[in-house]
Formats: structure tokens, sequence, C-alpha cells
């Protein structure tokens, strides 16, 4: 990790904090923008940073659109069109025509949610183009977060956008859409904090969330607090909450409490047994959706992105996540955390997992043979020790 100094980071919690803040900064642009989501729904949000997007583009600002063809599946037919009218220079990652068509490369997905808004303010967390509330699961919004990053971080987010949007330029046919902006000066120191911004991808950052994680782990002291939407870890990583317990540190797990995804739903719960016999505490969220992907560790040590804990995160897609130490800042995100817990969260047992009913059981051991199996096939035999 290149930790750099003198940054400035706002936690922000869901989207009623995220939005205002990235369509601000969209409406202050002056020169260019890069934005890249896994989902970009046609809803009344999506509408709304649409919208300031094609007026950034009217205005003369370059707009740089990345969406990813998985997630945001509907896109070119409701919105694609209209930004490239208005000038957005907008692309589609790795486009699905047909869902029923079996291709080993559907689980690489992107699945970063980055901004960067004239080389000067960035966002990067879990939160995508999409409204905050689930009407089919909740009146509550989906459980989040994200950071707006000012000073010398800003850079190296600027250089990893960037990169991502000439490859796929490339890809596209887009020669024209390539063109530097001009030469950026470092951004200027903006705060007090350390952090460091981390890429996953298939070149030469496959590894690096995942040893960021499992170096704090390993050093941890007394408390590691993980918030995470699809929480399937391989040996590695079980391996290290179970020796971090082993040595007395306090092991709290917030996962998902609601069915979103059957397979890793059901697949994670084939876990439980084995976590909780470690000494880990586990918590059901059910007030939402969650959609958090963040730790916290030792209160001094904490991460905010997009990448789960799991093996299409992990070994597979493209990731983003901001690493953080500074006591203040980490203290803020589990206060967050706790809160959520004791409000909105139920504590697992050991008994749950002990007097799970066959049918439960059978559909665990089900879904976590037919994830090791697709992982297995999209990793082309490379996660073979991943579960």
């Amino acid at each position: 990790m290149r930790f750099r100094d003198g940054n400035r980071l706002d936690l922000l919690r869901n989207g009623e904090q995220y939005f205002p803040e990235l369509e601000r900064e969209i409406d202050a642009a002056a020169s260019e923008i890069y934005l890249e989501t896994y989902i970009f729904e046609a809803d009344a949000t999506g509408e709304r940073i649409a919208e300031a997007l094609m007026r950034a583009a009217r205005r003369g600002v370059v707009v740089h659109l990345l969406v990813d063809g998985f997630g945001s599946r509907l896109f070119e037919q409701r919105l694609h069109q209209r930004l490239l009218e208005a000038g957005v220079q907008a692309l589609v990652f790795r486009p699905e025509r047909s869902l029923f068509r079996l291709r080993r490369t559907r689980l690489r997905r992107m699945h970063r949610k980055l901004a960067i808004v004239d080389a000067k303010v960035g966002f990067c967390g879990g939160i995508n183009i999409i409204g905050d509330i689930d009407v089919s699961a909740s009146d509550h919004p989906r459980f989040d977060y994200a950071v707006r990053v000012q000073g010398p971080l800003v850079r190296d987010m600027h250089v990893a956008i960037r990169a991502a949007w000439i490859r796929a330029a490339w890809t596209h046919m887009r020669r024209g859409w390539t063109a530097a902006i001009g030469t950026r000066p470092a951004p200027e120191t903006a705060g007090n904090l350390r952090a460091a911004f981390l890429i996953r991808d298939n070149f030469r950052h496959r590894h690096d969330i995942e040893r960021a994680y499992l170096a704090a782990i390993r050093s941890a002291k007394s408390e590691i607090v993980i918030a995470n939407a699809y929480f399937l870890p391989g040996k590695r990583f079980r391996r290290a909450l179970r020796e971090a317990t082993a040595r007395g540190v306090r092991v709290v797990l917030l996962l998902q409490g609601r069915v979103e995804y059957f397979l890793v739903h059901y697949a994670t719960r084939a876990l439980y047994r084995q976590l909780l016999d470690a000494g880990i505490e586990i918590h059901e969220y059910g007030r939402s959706f969650l959609h958090a992907k963040v730790a916290v560790i030792d209160s001094c040590w904490a991460t905010v992105g997009s990448s789960n804990i799991d093996p299409v995160s992990l070994m597979l897609a493209r990731e983003a996540n901001v690493v953080v130490e500074n006591a203040g800042f980490a203290e803020e995100l589990r206060a967050s955390l706790r809160d959520a817990i004791e409000s909105s969260a139920k504590p697992v047992t050991r008994e749950f997992a002990l007097n799970m009913g066959l049918t439960a059981r059978l559909m665990a051991w089900i879904a976590y043979t037919v994830v090791r199996s697709l992982t297995g096939i999209s990793s082309y035999g490379q996660a073979r020790d991943f579960l």
C-alpha cells in the first residue's frame, strides 16, 4: 500500500448523504468528471445524477461515465442515448446481451463505485446510482457507506480511474475519448489523515485488497469489526479471523439478514457454525438490505469501498477501497457500526447454527457448493483452494 498523508475524508452514510454531495461536486465541475458505477438505474435517483452529468457536459465539462454491463443491464435502453446526445462520453463495460448465455467471464465485472471531479475531489464506496430504498423489502434505506476525499490521495484515484477509462474506450473503438485534459498538479494538503487507495483487477493488483485486510487482521490487538453484504471468505481469511480470536481479539461480523441473493446468502450460512465455534460474533442486519463493505480494526485502521469479502470481489471483479489509518475516522465508523448492531441487528447464536433444520442445512451446503463451482469455472481453476 502507498499511504499518502495530508488528506481529508468525510464519511457519508447511505445515499441520503452521498447523492447530494456527488451532485454538488458535479455541478461545480470546471473541466472533467469521471464516474464509475456497477449499477446506474433509470429511477428518480438515476435521473437526478444523469441530469447533473448532462448539465455539466452542456457547459463544456468533459464527462466520462463507465457502467457495468451486467449491473446496469437496462442502461443502454433507458439512459445511454440521452447521455450521448447531451455530450456525455458514456461506455458500458462488458455488455450483457443475454442472461441465458453461459460465459466464463460473466462474473468478471466492473464493481467499483468511484467518482473524480477536476482531479481535486474523489468519492469511493459501495453506493450505486440507484434509489436508496428498495420498497419491495423495506421502507428504510440500504445500509451503506462512501467517502468524500480531498488531498494527495485523489491523484492515485485519478490515475486508476483514467487508466480504466482508456482501456474501456479503446475496447469500444473510441480513441477520440482518451485525450488528456492537461497536466494536473498534485492535489494540495487538505487535512491530516493518512490513507491509501487500493484496487483489485486481473492484472497487477489481483490480491491487493485481500492482503490489506489480512495484514490488518493479523496485527489486530483488541477488536475487529467487519460489515459486509456478501461474506464468503476463503481459507486464508477464515484462518486469520480464527487466529485473531485465539489470541484474545474480539471479532464482530455484521452481515446481511435479508435474502437478497439466494446463493450467497445461504452459502454464507454454511460457514456460521465454524465461525461461531471459533468465538466470532455474528449479527444479522434486518432493518433493510445491508450493502456496506467496511471494517474497523483496533479503532485506528478502517476501510471503506466496493469490495465484498467473497470470491467474486476478491478474485474476479474490479474493485476499489480506501484504507485509513486515523483514530478519529476509525472511531466515527465504528460508532456508526455499533449503533447499527445495537438498533437494527440480531445476534446469531451457536444454538441457531446447531438447530437449523434439515432443509436449511441442505440449502446452505448446496448454495456453498454451487458458489464454489462457479468461482472455479470463472477463475479458470485459480480458485481451487479459495473456499
